[in-house]
């Protein structure tokens, strides 16, 4: 008899990992378990969360990124830059981005390429030119962005209201809406999504086109909260993003993936990461830490699935 619990494996893991975590720390250091603390937790959760969004519509046509990071070190050299003085230009620059990814998606498409390839390319040109436009760590957040991010609403830290946003609508666009039906369906089986009558070409340049749309946010977002930004400073959210995917219930094939989860797994990754640092732990280790959190989550999603199936053979 099939468990109706399995249908909530994908977010109810990695929100356990998330809560059994978040006790850790209360336990640890009481005064967390405030607003300030678990503002202070969660500081950088939004501009992860809204990367690891990213990497999961790339994977859920089943490709991957690897230029996440640099693109969204790109996005913030040019927010920190331009956009306090000359918004229209800054805008226009992120918008020429977003046409580039778009065109990635339709190229990889058409000539058949292994996405992993292009994108290392393409990691070391928006690299190249996050050095061009900022070639030592300055500029300053936009007055109207370091104003949103560092709000505080009654209760809940901006950090968890953001996050809370960014899992509803990413959710609303991947597992409600037409568009999110067909991504899925592309990274599922294409071949029944072109004998339906759609572009799998036009989809693979949109889900590019809207990954990149949710980096330029988390390059926007992190200038936002640090106030000035650095050609390296998110080159480790290549690895979060694709960590926080497969943490929230996400595959690397098949088009499965669960924004909410990937919200969630990015907020896990965040709390062991600012953990950690609460606690003055060298960095080395907390990327360590963030590398064995993902295994356990993935063996205990690995025996609950193995168990699943039993379940379906009797």
């Amino acid at each position: 008899m099939k468990n109706p619990l399995n249908n909530f494996l994908p977010i109810l893991i990695p929100a356990l990992s998330l809560l059994v975590l978040l006790c850790a720390v209360f336990y640890m250091q009481p005064r967390a378990m405030s607003y300030n603390g678990l503002n202070l937790l969660f500081n950088l959760a939004v501009p992860i969360a809204l990367a690891t969004i990213a990497q999961m519509i790339i994977m859920a046509v089943n490709d991957l990124d690897l230029s996440m990071g640099t693109f969204v070190s790109f996005t913030a050299c040019v927010t920190a830059v331009y956009m306090p003085q000359q918004p229209v230009f800054a805008c226009f620059i992120l918008a020429c981005a977003v046409g580039v990814y778009a065109l990635l998606g339709v190229i990889i498409t058409l000539r058949d390429l292994p996405s992993i390839v292009v994108t290392l390319g393409m990691s070391f040109v928006w690299g190249g030119l996050a050095v061009l436009i900022l070639p030592a760590p300055g500029g300053e957040a936009p007055a109207w962005l370091r104003a949103v991010l560092i709000s505080k609403p009654p209760m809940v830290p901006m950090a968890i209201v953001a996050s809370v946003v960014i899992a509803v609508v990413s959710h609303l666009l991947i597992m409600r809406s037409t568009f999110g039906v067909l991504l899925r369906g592309v990274g599922g089986n294409s071949r029944s999504v072109a004998r339906a009558g759609w572009s799998v070409l036009a989809l693979k340049g949109a889900a590019y086109a809207t990954a990149a749309f949710f980096a330029v946010a988390a390059g926007m977002a992190l200038v936002g909260l640090t106030t000035s930004a650095d050609a390296n400073i998110a080159l480790r959210y290549t690895l979060l993003s694709i960590a926080g995917v497969i943490l929230g219930g996400g595959e690397f094939v098949g088009g499965k993936v669960s924004p909410v989860g990937a919200v969630i797994g990015a907020l896990t990754l965040t709390l062991a990461g600012s953990f950690l640092s609460f606690l003055r732990i060298s960095p080395d280790w907390q990327i360590g830490a963030q590398g064995g959190i993902l295994i356990i989550v993935l063996a205990l999603r690995l025996v609950i699935n193995r168990r699943g199936r039993q379940e379906k053979t009797l």
